[in-house]
């Protein structure tokens, strides 16, 4: 579908009409400033191929028009959720048509980009190639993940941010002020009321400008009409905006990380504010329950064994309980964790002992470990010369429980913190009474 190069159509909606005319109305975007790399490039009159990342509303498509307009390309636009291979082909065929006819390139803007699979993005390869398009890949996801590495190696990846308050403030401020491209006449917010919008939309232009076209609709029908709305009006016609988050994505992995970070690094604020963050957005209650089950054995582990009794009685707690109550269990639970003890001795312990055995440490069990139950069993040797530690006062005896090959092998080492200082106590008494009774101090009680 080809364009004009700003959309600024008649009825257009407010977010449409305000889109920025020039670079330097893209407020609040580092990535678009004039000692930014991407400045750079344009300025040698050069527009590469582009991949755009960045969260709802940052400015992906106004970008892509605008990088159109300054290289005199025509700008083609379509969504990868609605469109495959065969329309690639139409519009490749279309701007070979193009340069042929007039001599003039054509930027092809795919919304979505991620939603290509491998094979869709191999389609544009050879095209970007020999420069029959330039290609403007929008997409909220790491395109490490979603973009094949082909495609990724031919284009400039740019990472516009969401956009930070002062900045869609300034957007709004731009909305009541424009007579030709922003609000109906005479209408105006605010700056109270801008303030509260900003933080509502959470970085997203296009959420701001929606919001303020529907409140100005709204109070339309309002006697007497208010021209100017103020903060008491916008926070009573202000709906809750969702949270963004998406259960898959980077902001579902960016927010179970910071959960756990914060739950390691003992901030019970922090971790109490990404709990309740996810729980907000929708997140699956019994996928954080499951998380913060790690968390109790990988971050906090024996320095604190009732970590991981209180997280397997806050799963059992929250089914009983139910939805809203139960939220309350798993915010008891992570602040248990956040302020208990912190020990990752064991999830150290355990992966060194994984990493051996998958290097080749797979060794057979000693005969004196294993278990004789039959006349065969015993005449094989199984079970000969095992020492049972019950017969002696300690409950300790001398004998080696590793194979030969990896005998005197410690993988655990207790940390100084919470339970952990008492076994590591216990573990050193124990070696005291091992390392006497290989003196021949000692023998089994009779």
């Amino acid at each position: 579908m080809t364009g004009d190069l700003f959309g600024s159509r008649p009825r257009a909606p407010l977010a449409e009409r305000m889109r920025p005319r020039c670079f330097e109305e893209c407020v609040g975007q580092k990535a678009l400033e004039k000692s930014a790399p991407l400045a750079r490039v344009l300025a040698s009159g050069h527009v590469p191929s582009l991949l755009l990342v960045g969260p709802p509303g940052c400015g992906k498509t106004s970008v892509a028009r605008l990088l159109a307009g300054q290289g005199g390309l025509e700008f083609v636009s379509f969504s990868a959720v609605l469109s495959g291979v065969k329309e690639v082909r139409e519009q490749v065929a279309a701007a070979r048509a193009l340069h042929a006819a007039e001599s003039r390139g054509t930027l092809l803007f795919v919304d979505e980009i991620h939603r290509f699979n491998r094979a869709q993005q191999d389609a544009f390869l050879p095209h970007v190639e020999d420069g029959t398009i330039v290609l403007v890949g929008a997409t909220t996801e790491n395109p490490s993940f979603h973009v094949n590495a082909a495609l990724l190696s031919r284009c400039l990846a740019v990472v516009l941010e969401a956009l930070p308050l002062r900045a869609l403030v300034e957007l709004g401020r731009g909305a009541c002020n424009d007579q030709e491209r922003g609000l109906a006449a005479g209408w105006s917010f605010t700056d109270d009321a801008l303030g509260i919008l900003a933080h509502s939309a959470q970085g997203d232009a296009r959420s701001l400008y929606n919001q303020m076209e529907t409140m100005v609709a709204a109070a339309t029908g309002e006697a007497p009409q208010p021209r100017s709305l103020d903060d008491a009006t916008v926070r009573r016609l202000l709906t809750r905006r969702v949270v963004a988050h998406d259960r898959g994505g980077d902001e579902h992995h960016g927010q179970i990380s910071a959960l756990q970070k914060a739950v390691r690094g003992g901030d019970p604020d922090g971790a109490l504010y990404w709990l309740a963050r996810m729980l907000h957005a929708g997140e699956d209650p019994h996928y954080l329950l499951r998380r913060l089950t790690r968390m109790a054995a990988e971050d906090i582990g024996l320095a604190d064994p009732a970590a991981l009794q209180l997280a397997a009685a806050a799963v059992s707690g929250f089914d009983l309980a139910g939805r809203p109550e139960g939220d309350l269990i798993l915010a008891e639970l992570t602040l248990y964790l956040a302020t208990a003890p912190k020990s990752n001795a064991v999830y150290m312990a355990f992966a060194a002992v994984q990493k051996e055995i998958e290097a080749g440490a797979v060794h057979p069990v000693p005969q004196h470990l294993r278990n004789a139950v039959t006349p065969f069993m015993r005449q094989l040797g199984w079970g000969k010369g095992y020492v049972y530690p019950h017969d002696f006062d300690e409950a300790v005896a001398e004998q080696d429980y590793l194979p030969p090959a990896l005998k005197g092998r410690r993988w655990y080492a207790p940390s100084p913190f919470g339970h952990e200082k008492e076994i590591s106590k216990r573990l050193d008494w124990w070696r005291r009474v091992v390392a006497e009774r290989r003196d021949g101090s000692e023998t089994p009680n009779s």
